[in-house]
């Protein structure tokens, strides 16, 4: 299928690692003009030249979106470089570990803001052009939101923030014909998760229950299965389809998960 994204301009921010790298990848494939944004040089650069390597076409911005001057200065750079802006994936984040018994104000704020504040300033600051082009927004969520994991309140109302905003802005912008989507992620063995599986006292017995009770396959989501639906969300193939929450998960969210595969 023919995803009609050849030389649209599209924005992934944390497009260098994880799932992000993975949504880079695949929209490159497509023929999309990627622009990765991304807050270590080293990283987003090495990322580049791997797609460039893969006869991608790939742009990127170092940035910290927690400072909403950095976002305005990477958005005009990229509408100054490249005239036009498609799409925009909002990636960046981090499951910080912020407390409700061991946080303080501090820390919660500065959760809401690693992980929820620069998704508003960048849909915020892309807005003219995604109207002149009717494009999409898609943003990236967690389960955490709707199931909760304990030890994590910033990063948790963080991404009820993010599935809020989606259908806020579904609502807000239907008039420009802007389509603005979620998807939910589960389990997926990115960087950041494995550093939080080698947080436990046994990582791999850790790992292994999880797999195990993730229904479709007991596997874990790779980021090519996460960043194919974000394509297609990006896409005029998914043009009557706004304001949903779509979960990438293997049914590890609403699925029982007594489930086996032999059964």
């Amino acid at each position: 299928m023919d995803l009609e994204l050849k030389n649209k301009v599209i924005l992934i921010t944390g497009g260098d690692k994880g799932i992000g790298l993975g949504i880079s990848q695949v929209l490159a494939k497509e023929g999309a003009k990627v622009i990765i944004i991304g807050r270590t040089e080293k990283d987003v650069v090495k990322a580049v030249e791997d797609i460039r390597k893969e006869g991608g076409v790939v742009d990127y911005e170092i940035a910290e979106l927690t400072d909403p001057k950095a976002c305005e200065r990477v958005v005009a750079s990229v509408i100054e470089k490249h005239q036009s802006i498609h799409g925009l994936v909002n990636n960046a984040g981090v499951n910080d570990g912020v407390s409700l018994t061991g946080g303080s104000y501090e820390t919660f704020i500065n959760s809401i803001n690693k992980n929820l504040t620069h998704y508003y300033m960048m849909a915020h600051l892309c807005l003219d052009e995604l109207k002149k082009n009717q494009g999409a927004i898609v943003n990236i969520s967690s389960k955490t939101a709707s199931t909760g994991q304990g030890g994590t309140s910033g990063y948790a109302a963080a991404n009820g923030g993010r599935n809020a905003l989606t259908r806020e802005w579904a609502v807000e912008l239907l008039p420009y014909k802007i389509r603005v989507n979620a998807i939910i992620v589960a389990e997926s063995f990115t960087p950041l998760y494995k550093r939080w599986i080698q947080s436990f006292p046994n990582p791999e017995e850790k790992l292994k229950g999880i797999i195990e009770n993730i229904p479709l396959e007991n596997r874990m989501t790779t980021p090519e299965e996460i960043a194919n639906t974000t394509a297609f969300l990006l896409s005029s193939k998914s043009s009557h389809t706004t304001g949903q929450l779509l979960y990438v998960d293997g049914g590890y969210t609403h699925l029982d998960r007594a489930i086996k595969p032999n059964n």
